[in-house]
């Protein structure tokens, strides 16, 4: 699986620990975010990851800044993602299974690094249950299209 990972200059330490995390477990990762610690914009590395992912060119995506909130709502401007925001295992799992999340996003000031190695982890090894979820995520992507759900 290649994973998308992005971030601001609040997510730097977290990024370069989930980093070696995922490329020890032998994921392969490209890195579409800061690596400074100087004040940088979080929309920016949303729309790389975002685009990353909803084109294919990666199967899913990793957001980190300070709090997750801003990369989070940027990244769901794109066209195709479905990013959540999980700051536990739990939030993680039901992302993926009930709304066939493709991008998650962790605020690295509300977690530590165990933290977002067990939501990664659950993220990236959960499926999509289907069934009745699908017409809901069918309903978001006719949201993210323009279209009405009424």
């Amino acid at each position: 699986m290649k994973i998308a990972i992005g971030n601001d200059h609040g997510g730097v330490a977290l990024k370069q620990h989930l980093v070696r995390y995922l490329e020890e477990k032998g994921f392969e990762v490209v890195n579409f975010g800061s690596d400074v610690t100087e004040s940088t914009d979080y929309p920016i590395y949303a729309e790389r990851v975002g685009r990353a992912v909803a084109s294919g060119e990666c199967d899913r995506g990793i957001l980190i800044c300070g709090t997750g909130i801003g990369i989070s709502i940027s990244a769901n401007k794109i066209h195709g993602v479905r990013c959540a925001l999980c700051s536990e295992p739990v939030s993680a799992r039901l992302s993926r299974e009930h709304n066939d999340a493709n991008i998650v996003a962790m605020g690295a000031r509300t977690i530590g690094p165990a933290m977002a190695e067990a939501i990664v982890d659950v993220f990236l090894t959960t499926g999509f249950d289907g069934g009745r979820h699908q017409r809901r995520v069918d309903k978001i992507m006719m949201l993210d299209r323009g279209e009405s759900v009424q």
